[in-house]
């Protein structure tokens, strides 16, 4: 299963050139069953690599483009009456997908943002009081554009706790560029991509990320963690017990990538980055970033 994956990570980085290490953290976030935000200008690869990893995973595919006038129903979906069977009857939106691309969500305002927090933590949407679940598996993608640019409402820090992961692409560099200029549209090459994973099998890889052992050790390097961001004068606000968890499932899922069954302080330190950055403020006391603090706490 490991070898099927690692041929799926191939064929997405032969199409995002010049960024294995962001590819292989958005494998991670779907695998610890995570919610992905992606923060970058426009024209970076940002939508391209939401439909290559669906393409690449065989999963069902929706793409909301999220703008000012958009409202809840729209992603949700709404009941309409039939006169034929004089019956309301629901019509589902596009978050009833494995994978949905939320499109620039900071460019909508913030009730249609908050349509997508149940659907995040219980990926179960509650609509006229009717309970829906959602597809198996269940990823968000959400990309948004830099918030000093005009026409954007920044995601408050509850609905940016939902992300268990936020990464930048960049621009490519200067090789990886040329080879993009030099090769076909890689947009048209992903419609005839053939999936390298099943999204049964992917459902699979999901419940093994959960069997990866953890000492208590590395519990106990993990509290040490939290425990600095909520006790050091350096931070607003210290890691929430959901971005303790986070931690832990991403570590994990970092793990099994790397062909392991338990975790090593290594495997959180390389996720760290994406799992913290946005849920952490400094105060302006620290001379260090946030992770950088971080990353010096002693490994027991």
């Amino acid at each position: 299963m490991l070898k099927r994956l690692n041929g799926a990570i191939e064929q997405i980085n032969d199409h995002i050139l010049g960024k294995e290490h962001q590819v292989k953290l958005a494998i991670a976030c779907l695998l610890a069953r995570g919610h992905l935000l992606i923060e970058d200008l426009p024209g970076v690869g940002k939508t391209t690599l939401s439909h290559l990893l669906a393409r690449t995973l065989g999963l069902e595919f929706n793409r909301v483009q999220f703008t000012s006038d958009l409202l809840p129903a729209d992603i949700l979906g709404v009941s309409i009456f039939e006169r034929q069977s004089e019956a309301f009857k629901f019509h589902p939106g596009p978050i009833f997908s494995q994978v949905v691309l939320a499109d620039e969500i900071n460019r909508a305002s913030p009730k249609c943002q908050s349509a997508l927090l149940e659907a995040m933590e219980e990926r179960q949407v509650t609509i006229e009081g009717i309970t829906y679940p959602l597809p198996k598996p269940f990823f968000v993608i959400a990309t948004q554009n830099p918030n000093d640019q005009v026409g954007t409402f920044p995601l408050p820090e509850s609905q940016l706790d939902r992300f268990l992961m936020v990464l930048s692409l960049g621009y490519p560099d200067h090789a990886a560029e040329r080879d993009l200029l030099l090769g076909q549209d890689k947009r048209a090459a992903i419609a005839t991509l053939e999936p390298k994973l099943s999204s049964e099998e992917l459902v699979e890889l999901q419940q093994q990320v959960q069997q990866v052992a953890v000492s208590e050790p590395l519990i106990e390097y993990l509290q040490q963690i939290i425990d600095t961001t909520r006790q050091s004068s350096s931070f607003a606000m210290g890691l929430s017990p959901r971005a303790g968890l986070g931690l832990l499932h991403a570590g994990r899922a970092w793990a099994l990538m790397e062909g392991r069954d338990f975790v090593r302080p290594d495997d959180i330190q390389a996720v760290l980055a994406t799992v913290v950055s946005h849920r952490l403020i400094l105060t302006g006391e620290g001379s260090l970033s946030a992770v950088d603090q971080l990353l010096e706490i002693p490994i027991p």
